[in-house]
């Protein structure tokens, strides 16, 4: 069966984000709200195994710092005070993208053109605010870029985030497809459950934050999709060799 669509992740799959981008962003906002916090690189690491930001922003707080929180918003809901603080970090997020300093993974660009001119729709499928997607793809690919997207699921769309298929079954929904029609590109195990658990095939483009996560079940896992010049390496996968992802290869999988 041919394939008619590509469905992307967008945090540490088109993009490092979480390490350069949302991670900084949420430093910004803690100083904003005169909060002592810090989410190192590797703390942060082991927060990216909660899916959402809002809902990492309250998992911290009931795991390492209650305290903090009681003292700075005594009369304040957590699930409010992190919607609050959520907001003040995507307008942070927003500047450092636009400002350039999240360049797109190797091999990103080059894929999504090529798709884009062989006819093969494109969706994306991700935990991150709409608003943030639009705001990454406008500076990276082209102002116009996110018409390209047939479809751009995001943020609090569906009822459950990552690792549930919610935001996989909405874009499937949405372009009219059987998950056999797709391929799913993603950099984490939460997101390659999410796109199992839809029965989509999925290619993992791992990253630095996840290259020890359990890819068990994943059509091919390499480490970058990889340029002409800047060749990929394949982790898993039964394909015939490559230097780097193609439509080609992603249409024998």
């Amino acid at each position: 069966m041919a394939l008619k669509a590509l469905i992307f992740d967008v945090d540490g799959t088109l993009a490092d984000t979480e390490r350069d981008g949302h991670r900084i962003a949420f430093n910004r906002a803690f100083a904003d709200f005169g909060l002592d916090w810090n989410w190192s690189i590797d703390l942060y690491h082991d927060l990216l195994e909660v899916a959402g930001g809002k809902e990492r922003i309250q998992h911290y707080v009931k795991t390492y710092d209650v305290k903090t929180f009681g003292a700075k918003s005594p009369e304040t809901d957590l699930k409010a005070f992190a919607a609050q603080l959520h907001a003040a970090k995507t307008g942070h997020y927003q500047t450092l993208v636009k400002e350039g300093l999240i360049p797109l993974r190797p091999g990103v660009q080059r894929l999504i053109q090529e798709a884009k001119d062989a006819g093969v729709r494109l969706a994306i499928a991700t935990t991150s605010q709409f608003e943030n997607v639009i705001a990454l793809l406008e500076t990276t690919l082209a102002p116009d870029s996110p018409n390209w997207f047939e479809v751009i699921a995001a943020g609090d769309i569906v009822p459950q985030k990552k690792p549930a298929p919610d935001i996989y079954l909405y874009a499937l929904e949405q372009l009219n497809l059987e998950p056999e029609d797709c391929i799913a590109i993603e950099d984490s195990y939460p997101g390659l459950q999410a796109a199992l658990q839809a029965n989509l095939k999925t290619v993992i483009t791992m990253n630095d934050y996840t290259r020890q996560h359990d890819f068990s079940g994943a059509a091919l896992v390499v480490d970058q999709l990889g340029e002409p010049d800047q060749p990929c390496s394949l982790i898993s996968g039964s394909v015939d060799k490559f230097s780097y992802l193609s439509l080609k290869t992603l249409q024998a999988i």
